[in-house]
């Protein structure tokens, strides 16, 4: 599994913040341990920092807030912090996902992890190459 690229989508990160075990915290984990290298944009940096600050999410986490900010710090620092030079508009079902498929394409990503693949379904755009997956996908490989 090791040098797979992939874009993490904030639900798995939401989860493996506020979960103390399963399988997007198994996700996390494999990024920080350097066998899965996570692709970051502007945007998905964006959304990162705004749902990890919300207070509901603050509250179901059991880290402290410093603790919690030294995980994200962390991640971040072993994300490939990726350009976005052309829009695709594969026409998902949720548009406002639409920079999660731009940063797979732009940073040549094998795998597009979130829990929420049915958003990603049925688009105008295919890219074969991207395998669009949950973490309990990924993990059984």
């Amino acid at each position: 599994m090791s040098n797979n690229i992939a874009v993490v989508d904030t639900s798995i990160l939401i989860s493996a913040l506020i979960g103390s075990e399963g399988p997007s915290r198994e996700i996390l984990k494999q990024c920080l341990k350097g066998k899965l290298k996570p692709l970051i944009s502007n945007a998905l940096f964006s959304e990162y920092e705004d749902v990890s600050n919300r207070d509901r999410i603050i509250n179901l986490c059991p880290l402290s807030n410093e603790e919690r900010r030294k995980l994200l710090n962390a991640f971040y620092s072993i994300c490939d912090w990726t350009s976005i030079h052309y829009l695709w508009r594969p026409n998902i079902k949720d548009e406002g996902d639409n920079f999660l498929i731009e940063l797979a394409v732009a940073g040549n990503a094998d795998y597009l992890i979130t829990n929420n693949i049915g958003d990603f379904r049925n688009t105008q755009l295919s890219f074969p190459k991207i395998q669009i997956v949950t973490p309990e996908q990924f993990l059984r490989g």
